[in-house]
């Protein structure tokens, strides 16, 4: 399995040190690797195989191979790999999520201040299942516009998804902005900028590959 570091990680971290915020940094960022645990344990267990890993500045992303023989089956049980990639995307939040369960129990029993540990993964939830592609909530949508309209349609419908949730953050964060002035906000917002743009070039080759393909299919499918 390889991996491959996006070098913009140490843009951020840089970022978050001269701001003072680097220990909430490190802190998302560990956490960030216990939710890509739970995405490779999951994938193992539905018989993926992991190809490469991906260190991104807001976390890590594992690749797993897809084989041709899942997609030459039948069209209802085409729809199991589907289901099964959604659980793999599920996997990662709902980790996030037992974390958070874990710090509220230790925190009442034990009195101990988990605060900071409860608010990363409440963070890593929020910001994986937005539906942006290739975020988990972006691959959930995906998947389950496949199942319910095709392929195709799943692309354009993510693409539009993830134009308008970026969009839609972008006028939510400039207001938070001028009461907190917090730069993280803005990181956050130019990263996810930075996907959507890299998202709709993805969009736009898949588009080009159906169209020369299958032109007239295509057509009727964005009809």
């Amino acid at each position: 399995m390889s991996i491959k570091i996006d070098l913009k990680i140490f843009l951020f971290a840089l970022l978050f040190f001269f701001t003072k915020q680097i220990e909430i940094y490190a802190t998302v960022m560990i956490f960030a690797f216990i939710h890509e645990l739970a995405h490779l344990v999951c994938g193992l267990i539905l018989g993926f195989k992991a190809d490469s890993i991906k260190i991104n500045p807001f976390g890590f992303q594992i690749c797993f191979q897809s084989y041709v023989e899942d997609y030459n089956q039948k069209a209802k049980l085409g729809n199991r790999l589907c289901i099964k990639k959604m659980i793999l995307a599920l996997a990662g939040p709902c980790m996030n999520l037992l974390i958070m369960f874990g710090c509220l129990i230790i925190g009442n029993y034990f009195e101990y201040n988990l605060e900071t540990i409860f608010y990363a993964n409440l963070l890593l939830v929020i910001f994986n299942l937005l539906p942006i592609y290739p975020l988990d909530g972006g691959r959930i949508l995906k998947q389950w516009v496949h199942i319910q309209k095709g392929k195709q349609k799943s692309y354009e419908i993510v693409n539009r998804v993830s134009k308008i949730t970026v969009i839609f953050l972008t006028f939510v964060t400039s207001i938070v902005i001028l009461y907190i002035h917090n730069i993280a906000f803005l990181v956050i917002l130019a990263y996810l900028w930075y996907l959507m743009i890299k998202n709709e070039k993805w969009y736009c080759l898949k588009k080009k590959i159906y169209e020369q393909v299958f032109p007239l299919a295509f057509f009727d499918e964005i009809e």
